[in-house]
């Protein structure tokens, strides 16, 4: 195991660095002039870019750690398996309830002209919309009843 945080720990200094080196060469080559400056535009993008692989490196790793556990822990593996079924009932439920109405709002004609917001966009919004007040709404039941549950205790 020595090995491995040895390498891991390399790793992190130079994702580190590199980080430091592009955040310290945007910082003293800013300016507001960014539609005239090139320069400043490819910069910016350069940080996004980075910023973009971190977090799919990010997520690389907690997928990977999280299958690697999950494979070698039986009892994870199953824990993992009722989230997964739980979150796919809640994304069934939300599915079924949600409408495909496109929303009446200023400017809507644009989007509905340019192809942007159609009834099947509109379903998929109102899809997450729901899934996510499903899950606060839990979120909130849980708390309250721990804490109710506390007491009589």
């Amino acid at each position: 195991m020595g090995k491995i945080s040895k390498i891991v720990t390399i790793i992190l200094w130079a994702l580190l660095i590199v980080s430091a080196i592009l955040i310290i060469s945007l910082v003293v080559n800013i300016n507001t002039e960014i539609e005239t400056d090139p320069a400043m535009l490819r910069w910016i993008n350069t940080n996004l870019i980075w910023a973009y692989i971190l977090v799919a490196i990010g997520a690389g790793v907690a997928v990977i750690a999280s299958l690697l556990h999950m494979f070698t822990d039986k009892k994870a593996a199953k824990n993992g398996l009722i989230s997964i079924l739980f979150l796919g009932a809640v994304a069934v439920i939300a599915y079924l309830i949600a409408s495909p109405e496109i929303p009446q709002f200023i400017g809507v004609d644009k989007f509905i002209a340019d192809g942007t917001l159609n009834e099947s966009v509109a379903k998929m919004v109102d899809t997450g919309l729901y899934a996510t007040y499903i899950l606060l709404a839990l979120a909130v039941l849980s708390v309250a009843s721990s804490a109710v549950f506390r007491l009589f205790r």
